[in-house]
């Protein structure tokens, strides 16, 4: 695939970059070397290679699923400036 001036117009239109003419034509041999890059990728031989999310081994801590601070609904609501029925108070926002 090769890029023209008129793709690199397009592309600085959808990500709201204003360019002038001589740095669109700047960027032109830039996307073409970087497609460049990104074809020779391809060509790698990655058969029996599983995909990796990260380069190290990374294993999830995980802790038990347990509640450990219920029934302290007053106690929470004692630093409310306004409770109401067991609720957090708070100014009306819809007229």
């Amino acid at each position: 695939m090769s890029v023209d001036s008129k793709t690199v117009k397009k592309i600085a239109s959808l990500a709201r970059i204003a360019m002038t003419d001589a740095e669109v034509e700047a960027m032109v041999p830039e996307f073409n070397g970087i497609l460049g890059w990104v074809e020779q990728l391809g060509e790698v031989d990655v058969t029996g290679v599983e995909p990796m999310t990260a380069v190290i081994p990374n294993s999830l801590r995980l802790r038990e699923d347990v509640v450990t601070d219920g029934n302290i609904r007053d106690h929470v609501l004692a630093n409310a400036p306004a409770a109401e029925h067991g609720f957090f108070g708070v100014p009306k926002v819809i007229e």
